[in-house]
């Protein structure tokens, strides 16, 4: 299974687990080209921090747009690498 890894902030993680953004940008850097252009995933794993123990979730994988993404989603007026996400296949889950 190809997974993606990526890091969020709790705002980004919180709203991606309610299911109010069905996306997550990243910046048209030379790593985010390097780690996106040309590959395709299975599951997207987010990590809500860097601890061992942060929360995780893990989302279907739906593709990778390049465009504006929403304001109120993080996006600013400069075009991103748009990682497009489907359902929740493991919900929030925290190590303790």
């Amino acid at each position: 299974m190809r997974i993606l890894h990526l890091t969020l902030t709790s705002q980004w993680f919180a709203m991606i687990a309610a299911g109010e953004k069905p996306e997550e940008y990243r910046a048209p850097k030379p790593y985010w080209a390097s780690r996106l252009v040309g590959r395709e995933f299975d599951i997207v794993r987010f990590r809500n921090g860097y601890s061992p123990r942060s929360p995780t979730m893990e989302l279907e994988w739906r593709g990778l747009d390049f465009g504006l993404g929403r304001p109120e989603w993080g996006a600013g007026d400069s075009p991103l690498f748009i990682i497009r996400l489907g359902q929740i296949l493991q919900a929030p889950y925290c190590q303790y």
